[in-house]
């Protein structure tokens, strides 16, 4: 070896999701760990891209991308989230959300800074926030409904406290933050002079709860980062086409950054992209109900063997307790993919404390709903 590795990546591991997808490739099972939305993408929009493609949109865009599609996020942004965003100067596009992110972060935390999460929580997040050297300060949600301490949340805040990050519908609970909880976020937000990050990927993802922007409340006016993408709402988790909203000082240093990293989000998807935000809204609402049957077929099944499921409230996305069956998550995953050939997240990796997940597991929803009923009749069988 030539010399050290840098010491922010440390010993760096692929997270549980991508340790148990692949391993249930190489025995061919039915993955119920990943959120690939294992599903057709809407005809429009794979038309438009294959259209794009065509015309030889193959060139480096704009690095805050097409304008077309720029224009469409403000129009989106302005009907369903009640955000006003100037698509010239407030929004850029970025390689998923998670590249936004990403680049967010770059332009935000220093080593020192202060952010607060919410456990349980996106691994991905305090993967990406431990390369930049921040503390993380965390405010646990808590089973059967993920609700939270206003005490908790209020004492984790200080003034070296640099943004708060809100993921809502939360992946991998399926908590959808309510005004009252949104509010008192973007109260004490304004308080300590924090930003706030608000990761709404799945925000057309819900089952009665109504999602609400936090980015709309005037106590986060300013101060708000609204990330969300095309990868769960049109089922194209690899096309990487993703975008952050907020103030124009901001947004102009992430797209140089994003810049930096990566140039642009691919070309011609992108206008694929524009083509699902002019979807009719009965395609958000039969997608929902399609997810919400989904839902309640793997919440019946896990009961029937008996589990206890925490039913979500959105994203696709189910946590469920298998009480004192295995020694813990790692167990439980790996027998039971090597049992019935079924795989699924174990929840330790998602929380603060990995003990409040020892006896739970993440599944996935987000699939063909034929390969979904194999795979509860599958997990029928550990009755």
């Amino acid at each position: 070896m030539p010399g050290r590795f840098a010491n922010r990546v440390g010993d760096a591991q692929p997270s549980d999701i991508r340790r148990m997808s692949a391993i249930c490739q190489e025995q061919g099972g039915i993955n119920l760990s990943q959120g690939v939305c294992d599903q057709p993408a809407p005809e429009p929009v794979k038309a438009a891209a294959k259209h794009a493609i065509d015309q030889d949109h193959a060139i480096y865009t704009h690095l805050a991308g097409i304008r077309e599609l720029r224009v469409a996020i403000a129009g989106k942004m302005a009907k369903f989230n009640g955000i006003t965003a100037d698509p010239d100067r407030e929004i850029v596009v970025a390689t998923g959300s998670a590249g936004a992110f990403f680049c967010v972060a770059m332009v935000l935390l220093e080593p020192g800074d202060e952010v607060v999460l919410f456990s349980p929580f996106y691994n991905y997040y305090v993967d990406t926030l431990r390369l930049f050297g921040v503390t993380i300060r965390f405010v646990d949600t808590k089973p059967p409904d993920w609700q939270y301490s206003s005490g908790q949340l209020a004492s984790v805040f200080t003034e070296r406290t640099k943004l708060v990050l809100v993921n809502t519908p939360c992946n991998p609970t399926g908590k959808v933050f309510t005004e009252a909880e949104l509010h008192e976020i973007a109260v004490l937000a304004k308080r300590f002079n924090a930003w706030i990050v608000a990761d709404e990927v799945y925000e057309y993802i819900t089952y009665g709860a109504k999602h609400v922007s936090i980015g709309r409340l005037p106590e986060a006016a300013g101060r708000t980062i609204t990330l969300s993408g095309a990868s769960k709402t049109y089922a194209v988790t690899g096309w990487r086409v993703g975008y952050a909203v907020g103030p124009a000082e901001l947004i102009h240093r992430v797209g140089v950054v994003g810049d930096l990293i990566y140039i642009c989000a691919p070309s011609a998807l992108q206008y694929g992209v524009t083509a699902g935000l002019e979807l009719p809204e009965s395609y958000y609402t039969e997608m929902a109900d399609e997810y919400r049957r989904k839902r309640d077929l793997l919440v019946d099944t896990l009961e029937s063997i008996g589990w206890t499921a925490y039913v979500p409230e959105g994203a696709f996305y189910l946590m469920a307790d298998f009480g004192d069956r295995y020694a813990d998550g790692v167990a439980a995953a790996d027998e039971i993919l090597k049992r019935v050939g079924v795989a699924m997240v174990p929840a330790a990796s998602f929380y603060r404390d990995p003990h409040q997940g020892k006896t739970q597991l993440r599944f996935c929803f987000a699939k063909q709903m034929n390969d979904l009923e194999a795979a509860c009749q599958r997990l029928r069988r550990l009755a």
